[in-house]
């Protein structure tokens, strides 16, 4: 954090009036939950400042020099002091932030960078700016300060007075520009880093308010400091690392059994446990497992499974992931990881899991023995996210931009597996609707009818050749004879009217679009019935739903199967919750269509299309 180095007196009536005003600009730096967090040395000398009107400069080693001479109010000097440590916190001294133009002027990169600060400033209204108007005065749009070092090149001299900085208009307020810094492998900008972790800082600050309730960060910790590591350095989880609320409270970890860590991902929260004990290294491991847990939407993409068995077959796949990834270190407890489950996805190591069941109900997540990591609704929580983008949607996007950037960004941050990225590239394209599946379904089913000339019904344009006779083209009776399907109905229940009558609807648009007359329909609870034949235009309005019993569906698939006025190539669409037989058999073409959120109690040969 910026210090003050403030010059002894012996009692507090000696200090000067406009030393005190300076103490005062800081304490309002202090108190903002952005400017609080950034580094910098503030010294009350004047070096660098001999020009008159000089009132404050920064160097290239991170000290900030101010002239308590200048007589400015306590806000301009927490104007001053923000406008010198942005200097730092943007990297502008940096070799790699510079134009890197064959000539480089540094007055018109000073005087860029000074614009872009008072901009940045002006934006987030702190404190009392001590120059006019950037709209009115210096009508650039450029967003960048490469843009706007360019703009300046194109408008004025090579020496432009500096009408934004904080020294004299012909002396540069950013001292030492004409060496700019140069990083070795694995040296970082800590002012950036620090900028960095300021920014998440703030967000979790803001987002407390906006919760109604108050936060207190314990600064400085090992999971904090692992937390801030990736804004500064893995830019994929960097995004989803800035939107998690970082809860560190021994008390709510025992409260809710979280031995290392768990996250809600529908509240935005990331639960750890800071007496387990871990390293920053093993830290930096658990928050990508969890940012990962989030971002995949793996809290969603449960469809019906067991929750336990399913958060064990996401932490298998997410740490094989890590692993590969070399994001900080394994954590020796809590951890799932096989090599021989390289490469294979969260479902298929989820259907292993169920062959295996006795073996791996006896792991454990890093919430701890029989207990999902990831959170549902019964997790802790707080109110007031109801309204705007869907935070789901928005880890989605998070994930998605922070990988844009990974790949297009690299510089060596790391590699990425190809399963993740297929995984992210997934979660970014929008589900196809059921109805459109459905509907591609039966166009396998039933595809389209050949029209074939018949003299048997004149042409209507026959009227205006009455000596030309003109055939007309019509449909094969015995085309449209074979041309139907069944409809298994699940009537238990379990299924709601509502449920049923929007399937049914879907079913009867799409046969009478496909050309079917009559579509056979049997409703199944505990005994099945057979409603006959039925026009598609019949089905949404005026089927009389029978039953209302258990489920058992074999007997209503049979009765299709083996009905003799029942095409033998006839397909059979299966309307049910899914809460059935486990040993339900279909010998036909079939297809399943259930709720979303519900899972077959069996492996189905057919397709299954899920509605909501």
């Amino acid at each position: 954090m910026a210090v003050l180095h403030k010059k002894y007196y012996y009692r507090s009536e000696d200090i000067p009036a406009e030393v005190l005003s300076l103490m005062h600009g800081f304490d309002i730096l202090e108190k903002h939950p952005l400017f609080c967090q950034l580094k910098g040395d503030i010294y009350q000398r004047t070096s660098h400042l001999n020009g008159r009107g000089s009132i404050a400069c920064v160097t290239r080693n991170g000290d900030i020099f101010v002239n308590t001479g200048a007589g400015l109010k306590a806000d301009e000097w927490a104007y001053v002091l923000a406008h010198n440590l942005l200097h730092l916190a943007f990297g502008h001294f940096d070799q790699d932030k510079i134009p890197q133009s064959e000539e480089y002027y540094p007055s018109v990169w000073n005087k860029a960078c000074d614009i872009y600060v008072a901009r940045f400033l002006q934006d987030i209204d702190f404190g009392l700016s001590l120059f006019p108007n950037l709209a009115s005065e210096y009508p650039v749009k450029q967003n960048d300060e490469i843009k706007i070092y360019e703009y300046i090149l194109s408008k004025e001299t090579k020496e432009p007075k500096q009408t934004y900085g904080l020294n004299t208009e012909n002396l540069n307020d950013m001292i030492g520009l004409d060496t700019p810094i140069t990083y070795k492998n694995n040296e970082q900008n800590v002012y950036v880093e620090r900028f960095a972790y300021a920014i998440t800082h703030a967000i979790k600050n803001a987002v407390s308010d906006a919760g109604g309730h108050e936060w207190n960060e314990k600064k400085d910790t090992v999971i904090t400091k692992a937390a801030a590591w990736f804004l500064a350095h893995y830019p994929l989880l960097g995004g989803l690392a800035a939107s998690f609320r970082i809860i560190e409270d021994t008390d709510v970890c025992h409260r809710y059994e979280i031995h290392i860590a768990a996250v809600d991902a529908v509240h935005g929260e990331i639960y750890a446990n800071p007496n387990c004990g871990l390293s920053e290294e093993e830290w930096k491991f658990v928050l990508a497992h969890e940012f990962l847990h989030a971002g995949l939407c793996h809290h969603q993409r449960c469809m019906g499974r067991d929750p336990y068995l399913w958060n064990v077959a996401c932490d298998y796949v997410i740490n094989d992931w890590l692993h590969e990834m070399r994001i900080g270190a394994m954590p020796e407890e809590g951890l799932l990881y096989d090599e021989t489950l390289h490469g294979v996805s969260a479902e298929a190591v989820y259907d292993r899991i169920v062959k295996e069941l006795r073996k791996f109900k006896k792991h454990a997540t890093f919430r701890g023995f029989h207990k999902g990591d990831i959170f549902g609704d019964t997790g802790p929580h707080f109110e007031g996210m109801e309204k705007g983008i869907s935070l789901d949607e928005f880890f989605k996007g998070a994930l998605r931009e922070g990988l844009d950037y990974h790949i297009t960004q690299n510089n060596g941050r790391g590699y990425i597996p190809a399963g993740l990225v297929e995984e992210i590239r997934a979660l970014s394209m929008p589900p196809i609707p059921w109805e459109v599946k459905l509907a591609e379904w039966f166009d396998v089913q039933f595809p389209p009818l050949e029209k074939h000339r018949t003299y048997a019904r004149p042409s209507r344009r026959q009227g205006a050749t009455p000596d030309i006779p003109r055939p007309s083209y019509a449909l094969r009776e015995q085309d449209i004879e074979n041309r139907t399907f069944g409809v298994v109905i699940d009537t238990s229940g379990s299924v709601s009217t509502k449920q049923i009558g929007l399937a049914l609807g879907a079913v009867a648009s799409y046969a009478v679009s496909k050309e079917v007359p009559f579509v056979r329909i049997i409703f199944c609870d505990a005994e099945a019935t057979d409603a006959g034949y039925m026009a598609p235009e019949d089905i949404a309005g005026r089927v009389e739903v029978t039953g209302r019993g258990g489920t058992i569906l074999q007997e209503g698939v049979n009765m299709l199967e083996k009905a003799k006025d029942f095409p033998a190539a006839g397909p059979i669409l299966i309307i049910t919750d899914a809460f059935i037989e486990e040993n339900l058999r279909v010998k036909r073409e079939h297809a399943f269509l259930i709720p979303k959120g519900n899972r077959l109690p069996f492996h189905p040969k057919g397709k299954i299309f899920y509605f909501q």
